[in-house]
């Protein structure tokens, strides 16, 4: 009962944990558009039926029935048909571009060029043209809709920032922190011994998973790597090894195996030969593996990780197609998952349920995981806010600078000042994005049920 509980609870931290993060980003929209006198009619958080909404001034603020999502509605968004015309009232939200509350659902693809030139027309009221979003400089735009993405982001730094200074990142300390019983081969797929195995080296000398490494044949023990390097250019030589156990210390003889190890690269990856075969090495060889811990890391930590992430998500939207065949061919066919491919909302809610409820995992290292996972969901909702298509805040940003492009063109070569940028003529794309992205998602949604990742074995 108590492994459930704590499964809700590390999906209700992600739940909360998100809606938060979409009403920042929607509040880094908002905060702009008010300073530059912008008309907000809504701030809301979520898309569907209102739960609860108040008004202050003339925003109204509520609640929406379906979490997955929020928007700001500004008053004119989209310029009007012709000079003199009625500008249209729309959102910055990615549900909320189509589908306005009491609004009559178009499909054809020439009414909705129309509809979003006309429709809610009457929400800029007499006097208030001054105060639509279309008249703003062109600066002024790009600020409000970078608004969002840029309090994500600000949220990831921060979120990231408390992870590594505070938290730490998990690294091979000189602990002991597993001792294989026996020596396998390095190509070898079995996992256990068979009853006339060789000892292990490690095993042997009676090392024990706990014991801490203070030196190796008089060298001071520093870093799990210092060890392996020892260790791998000593094959048949005796060692003595001081370890501290329960406190005390004890000197094992300990003589390393040659045998076959995979050869690794900086990054700790198997070095691959020109045949595509693992290139394998003569070296010493003892059967012991390190136990992690965590190590508070300097401020100068925290951008580097943005940035490692931000490369991460980017990678992963530029193989998106690629990547979504394969969450297909998984999920309707008997295939694993990829762990490192894309999950829904409901995939990283099952994750977080999973890290909560493992008892093996130390409390700090559930909250660490935690604020990770929070993290990473900011910097995805960054980039993918920023792609330049409608109804994303990048579709917004790229018509506001196509706008100041033709304007800087126009006034160097001294023609009038050109009218605002038609985004409304985009509105069958947009209707198109919100499909496939639907569609994305849907999937996303089926896979993690049917066919979840499994990180945890």
């Amino acid at each position: 009962m108590d492994t459930v509980l704590l499964f809700i609870l590390g999906v209700a931290v992600i739940v909360v944990g998100l809606a938060v993060s979409i009403g920042l980003h929607e509040i880094g929209h908002l905060l702009p558009a008010k300073l530059f006198g912008v008309k907000v009619t809504q701030y809301m958080i979520g898309f569907g039926p209102t739960l609860w909404s108040k008004r202050k001034g003339e925003t109204e603020y509520g609640i929406k029935a379906i979490p997955l999502g929020g928007y700001i509605s500004m008053i004119g968004m989209f310029p009007p048909n012709k000079n003199g015309g009625a500008a249209r009232n729309a959102t910055t939200g990615i549900f909320n571009t189509l589908i306005q509350e009491g609004e009559p659902k178009k499909n054809a693809i020439v009414t909705m060029v129309d509809d979003a030139r006309q429709a809610s027309a009457d929400t800029i009221g007499e006097g208030e043209d001054h105060r639509a979003f279309y008249q703003l400089p062109v600066w002024k735009r790009i600020v409000i809709m970078f608004g969002g993405p840029f309090m994500n982001l600000v949220i990831a730094v921060v979120l990231f920032a408390v992870l590594l200074m505070g938290f730490g990142t998990a690294q091979a300390s000189t602990t002991v922190g597993s001792v294989s019983a026996c020596v396998l081969p390095a190509t070898s797929t079995s996992q256990t011994c068979a009853a006339d195995a060789e000892k292990a080296p490690g095993a042997a000398a009676g090392l024990k998973p706990g014991d801490t490494l203070i030196s190796i044949d008089g060298t001071p023990i520093t870093s799990w790597n210092q060890s392996t390097e020892i260790i791998r250019d000593s094959p048949g030589t005796p060692l003595a090894v001081v370890v501290e156990r329960d406190g005390k210390q004890r000197t094992l003889t300990i003589t390393p195996k040659l045998t076959e190890r995979y050869t690794l690269d900086e990054s700790g990856a198997a070095v691959v030969g020109a045949d595509g075969k693992p290139v394998l090495t003569d070296v010493g060889f003892v059967g012991i593996g390190a136990a992690s811990e965590l190590v508070q890391q300097p401020a100068s930590a925290v951008l580097p990780q943005v940035g490692s992430n931000i490369g991460a998500v980017v990678h992963m939207i530029a193989n998106l197609p690629d990547r979504m065949v394969q969450v297909a061919t998984a999920a309707f066919g008997p295939g694993e998952r990829d762990p490192n491919g894309p999950i829904s909302v409901v995939g990283v809610g099952r994750v977080a349920g999973e890290i909560a409820s493992i008892d093996t995992i130390p409390v700090a290292s559930k909250i660490a995981s935690m604020l990770g996972l929070l993290a990473s969901l900011n910097i995805a909702l960054f980039v993918f806010n920023l792609i330049p298509l409608m109804p994303l805040d990048g579709g917004h940003i790229a018509g506001a600078l196509w706008d100041g492009i033709r304007r800087t063109f126009a006034k160097l070569f001294g023609r009038a000042k050109p009218a605002p940028v038609d985004m409304a003529k985009l509105m069958p794309l947009t209707f198109a994005v919100v499909i496939v992205l639907g569609g994305m998602s849907l999937l996303l949604i089926y896979a993690d049920i049917v066919k979840p990742i499994n990180l945890f074995g």
